[in-house]
């Protein structure tokens, strides 16, 4: 089915080139734009190879407006708008706040005042489970509370909601869901595209599997001294192709004129949780890979346990998770074999 085309912000990044992939297996054309900041060229080419379809790029910055402004008018058709686009590395953000408030604040202000100029009414908004914080009862429902989050980047998230959530109650015919993402791991099974790190990676399973194919000499698991069954923090760790899926079924209940309210919040994850001794045991088991590791002391930042309900999600978008713990660090160590010999900049 034909159904139009989605202007897809950092869509040649780790979750947004998956979500491409599913919105053209979905019957959706996205139109796809990036600067190449944190993401490689040749992945429009992976896209290419994987879908047979055609791919429209628009190479720039959201926080350009002119440029913002000349994608829209170039493209008719738009039924919506997923936003990826913004800078992700928590550490960074603490070491520079500015860079962080500027480049996710302004990109998401300009999308909207575009979007508002285009009559283009639906979007979906990457944010993250960063804004829950430590919660104070687990699993985490969409009604926990905000707390004060934990660095620049995470409270980058939380303003943008709530700029969203004030443009939605100006603008009545605007539609908005937010997805807090809970630990996207894994790769397409194809082994086409997957999480591409520029530097040392800030996640544990990209550095994982660099860890097994001996880019890394060991990998630090930090700290062992939690209030966890092993000592080891606690996260809900999803599928990339499943939380891709996630977005196809959010944009589409907004496109198709199925949701009843102008925003929601969906929790999107597994909900169950495991530690990061777990993963590292069920990526051995699963690769027969023996990994160099060592305990190392607490990461400032990190909370002790966080895993999602993810019933909302269910009920509301008619969406769940399919694909397992193991099969993501398959998924994600094929990949990895992949992209030894790929040169990036």
């Amino acid at each position: 089915m034909e159904r139009g085309k989605i202007i897809v912000t950092g869509g040649v990044g780790y979750i947004g080139s998956h979500t491409c992939v599913e919105l053209i297996n979905a019957g959706y054309t996205p139109v796809i734009i990036d600067n190449f900041s944190n993401s490689e060229k040749f992945v429009i080419d992976r896209l290419k190879e994987l879908t047979k379809a055609e791919i429209y790029l628009e190479e720039g910055d959201c926080n350009d407006l002119g440029f913002l402004k000349s994608v829209f008018s170039r493209h008719s058709g738009i039924q919506g708008v997923i936003h990826f686009a913004a800078y992700k590395a928590v550490g960074e953000s603490s070491s520079n706040p500015i860079k962080y408030y500027e480049n996710n604040l302004v990109s998401t202000i300009n999308l909207l005042k575009v979007m508002e100029h285009e009559q283009v009414n639906n979007l979906v908004f990457s944010s993250s489970c960063t804004v829950y914080g430590q919660p104070d009862i687990l699993p985490v429902t969409e009604e926990s509370p905000i707390k004060p989050a934990e660095s620049p980047y995470g409270r980058t998230k939380q303003i943008c909601e709530d700029i969203i959530t004030d443009f939605c109650k100006a603008k009545n015919h605007f539609r908005f869901i937010s997805l807090r993402y809970f630990n996207p791991i894994g790769a397409h099974p194809s082994g086409l595209i997957g999480e591409l790190p520029i530097g040392a990676p800030n996640n544990l399973v990209p550095y994982i599997t660099q860890t097994a194919a001996g880019i890394r000499d060991q990998l630090t698991i930090f700290g062992d001294d939690y209030n966890t069954p092993d000592g080891t923090c606690i996260r809900d760790y999803i599928h990339v192709v499943d939380l891709s899926k996630a977005h196809i079924a959010a944009l589409t209940k907004m496109v198709m004129g199925n949701n009843t309210e102008q925003k929601a919040v969906y929790n999107i994850g597994t909900g169950t949780g495991h530690s990061v001794m777990e993963v590292v045991k069920i990526f051995e088991k699963a690769t027969n890979q023996k990994l160099n590791y060592v305990i190392g002391k607490r990461r400032d930042g990190d909370v002790e346990k966080v895993f999602a309900d993810v019933t909302k999600a269910q009920h509301e978008l008619n969406w769940k998770t399919e694909l397992s713990l193991e099969q993501s660090l398959k998924d994600a160590w094929n990949w990895q074999k992949n992209i030894s010999s790929i040169e990036t900049h």
